[in-house]
This record gives C-alpha cells, structure tokens and sequence, in this order.
C-alpha cells in the first residue's frame, strides 16, 4: 500500500517496533485523556441500539456486536497502516483519515443495516459525531474508509442464516428436551446454524455430549443442581444467590467491563479496536457453536429431569414434580451452557489481548443490584460456572463442556485472526 509520506512510514515503523514487544500491540496513546475514544462511543451506541431498544436476547446480540466491531476494527486498522491482519478487508488509507469518522461510519452503516426502524435515532448520534470532527479531506477519507469496511461486513453477513425458521425439536423421552416452564416458550434454533465468523464450522469443537442418564456423573449433576439450585434452597448462600441473578442479567455487564478495562488499561483507539473485534467475534462464534451443541444433543433442562426423574432409570435421582429453579429456564436446550461458552471465549480473548490474567474488574447488575468483583479473567469464568447451577438452569458438565468450547474457539481466534502483520 503506497503511503502518503516518509514521515508516515517513520511513524508506522516505531508503532510495529513496540507492536513486536508488547502483547496489547500499538504503543499507548494519552490522546483519551482529551478527546471520548470513538471505538467506545459507539461501542455504547451500539448497546443502546442492540439491548436498549431492540431488546435482542444474548445469542443475538453476539451477532450484532461482531459485525458492528468487525467493521471498526477494519477502518481502524486500514488508517494506521494495516498494522494487523484486517477481519474482512483493508480498505484503501494513506494514514491522514479521520479514524474517528471511519468508526461513526463504520458503526452507523452496521446499526443502520442491522437496524432500519431506528435509523432516524441512529442517524441523529451520527451526524452529532461527524459534527465534532472539523471538516476537511480527512473527515471526507475518513466516512470513506468507514463506509468501505462496513459494506464489506454488511455484505459478509448476507443470508448468513440470522433469524430463520428451525424450531427446537421438542422431545417425549426421557433425557430429550422440551419446553419449561413458566413460558413454555422455545426460541433460538436458528443460532445453531449461523455461518461463524472466525471458525470453519460450528461444529468443530463437537463434544461427546452429556453423560448417560444412567451413569454416576449424571446423577452427581443432577443432585448437585437440585440442591443448590432450587429457588427454595437452604444451602445457596446469599452471595452466590446475587451471582446466579448478576449473571444472568439479560443486559450484560460484560459490555461495560470491556469499556472500563480499555479505559483504565488506557487503549488508544486501534488498540480499544482489535480487542473489541477479538472479543466480540470469539464470543459470536462461540455462542454459534454452543447452539450447534444444543442442536446436536436437544438435552433436556434440570427443571424437566428433576419433575420427571421417575423415567431416567437412575437409581441415584429422585422426581420432585414441584421443584422450580431459582431463574427462570432459557427456553432452549441444556447442553451445552450459552453463557459458559460466551465467558469463556470473551475472558480467554482478554487474556491473550493483554498477556497476562491479573487485571482486576468489576461490573453492575440492575437486576441483582450488586457490582462484582474479579482478581482476573479465570475468576471470573470459574464463578459463571457455578452460578449458571447455582441458578438451577445447567449442569455442571452442561457448563464445564462449554467453557471448552469458548477457550477452544478463543485459541483458534487468535492463532488465525488479528495477528500482527510482520
């Protein structure tokens, strides 16, 4: 790529030099500390369009983050030179754009094409960001960088099986899924069969699937989430009640621990960028592939095998016909757990980003109304395990088998995406 001048190269130059000796990448900037980083801003943007108001639940978000943060971290990339391996494409960029018109580009044309009925309100957050950067060729190259990586995204996603019509097969025998209660609902089928946009195929991490109804290991999951699990239960303690609710809370608190460790790591822009790509896509692909696990083995919830223990054949278990989770059952199948498979690749793509695992951080749950506490990335992927049982909605090996499946796709993220360009 030809570059606008040998001053740009110089500076490109030093940028890679610090790249090579440090595993955030780019060299870190203070120019946060006066001017809102744009990756963050519409990263929030985002959250208002995704959750706020669309409403969309976890397994759908993750699709509309990924292509949001996929075409950003393309522009970003692309102006400062294609330091990294671009997602989808590197658009043309002599370094002299706006990288904050490329991000409102970028985010607005995603959301937009993600989202027509709010694009007056979309349209609104754009033209008051593009009203703050001065006008000029850069503003200009900028929207255009941002508008090329967006159309790539937009265009990637085409017919890429969002929001199809398989249904749940609903089962009659023992061990096979069927809807729970309160709602009875069933929804999310489609996800299983969602293109992935990192790994080859959804199914490439297949497990063997959840242990026999027969044997010792079910029946120490069994037990374990029928005692703990219950919303009656005398042996859940109050804080790890506050952690099944606080995890389980529908808007993510996830989403602002990713804004507050840029912040407080103080990311420069195409940092905050490639580590919101690397996050958000290793979460999208690993809830893909969690739903293609819930598709393969339509394993049925703790709710419906305590009520109907009776049928397991399991001398070990025991049907209680009243017993009721301490949340309400997701309606889609137990095995494998969403929320272990999406920590898992989020807090493993952290852990790589930064290189290290003892970055202390916290996030609020309106739902609990609690904030919690993590020493480090594995903390925090040991307690959703525990709290999706502690919940009474998943099993232990449901949970365990799909960390798995989110460090596995972690790992083949960063072993084939976002690497440096040396």
């Amino acid at each position: 790529m030809v570059k606008s001048s040998a001053a740009h190269l110089s500076r490109l130059a030093a940028c890679l030099v610090i790249a090579a000796a440090s595993p955030i990448g780019m060299g870190v900037s203070t120019a946060h500390a006066r001017t809102p980083n744009a990756v963050i801003v519409w990263d929030r943007n985002a959250q208002t369009a995704i959750w706020d108001v669309a409403g969309q639940q976890p397994q759908v978000q993750a699709r509309s983050f990924a292509m949001v943060h996929g075409a950003v971290y393309d522009a970003v990339n692309a102006i400062a030179g294609t330091p990294y391996q671009p997602y989808l494409i590197a658009p043309s960029a002599s370094g002299g754009e706006s990288t904050d018109a490329a991000v409102a580009t970028a985010g607005f044309r995603v959301l937009n094409a993600l989202f027509p009925a709010q694009r007056e309100r979309l349209k609104t957050q754009y033209d008051e960001a593009l009203a703050a950067i001065s006008d000029g060729t850069a503003k200009q190259r900028g929207i255009a960088v941002g508008a090329k990586a967006a159309d790539a995204m937009i265009a990637a996603r085409e017919n890429d099986g969002a929001f199809g019509n398989p249904t749940w097969p609903v089962g009659t025998r023992p061990g096979q899924w069927r809807p729970a209660p309160p709602a009875f609902a069933s929804d999310g089928a489609w996800v299983a069969g969602l293109k992935p946009f990192l790994i080859p195929s959804a199914s490439m991490f297949r497990t063997s699937g959840p242990p026999p109804l027969t044997s010792r290991q079910y029946a120490r999951d069994f037990n374990e989430v029928k005692t703990i699990g219950a919303a009656a239960s005398t042996v859940r303690t109050a804080d790890q009640t506050q952690a099944a609710i606080w995890w389980h809370d529908r808007h993510l608190a996830e989403w602002e621990i990713k804004r507050d460790l840029a912040t407080k790591q103080r990311l420069n822009t195409l940092q905050t960028a490639r580590m919101f790509a690397m996050v958000d896509l290793a979460e999208a692909d690993a809830t893909i592939a969690c739903f293609n696990e819930k598709a393969a083995w339509t394993f049925w919830r703790p709710v419906t095998a305590i009520r109907l223990a009776g049928t397991d054949g399991n001398p070990a278990t025991e049907a209680d016909p009243a017993w009721t989770p301490l949340l309400v059952t997701p309606p889609h199948p137990d095995f494998t757990s969403g929320h272990a498979c999406f920590t898992a690749a989020s807090m493993s793509a952290l852990r790589h980003f930064f290189g290290r695992d003892d970055i202390p951080f916290s996030g609020y749950s309106a739902d609990s109304g609690t904030t919690r506490h993590f020493r480090g990335f594995s903390q925090a992927l040991a307690e959703v395990i525990e709290a999706r049982i502690w919940g009474g909605i998943h099993t232990r090996t449901a949970d365990v088998e799909g960390a798995n499946i989110g460090k596995k796709v972690a790992a083949y993220a960063v072993e084939h995406h976002f690497r440096p360009n040396r």
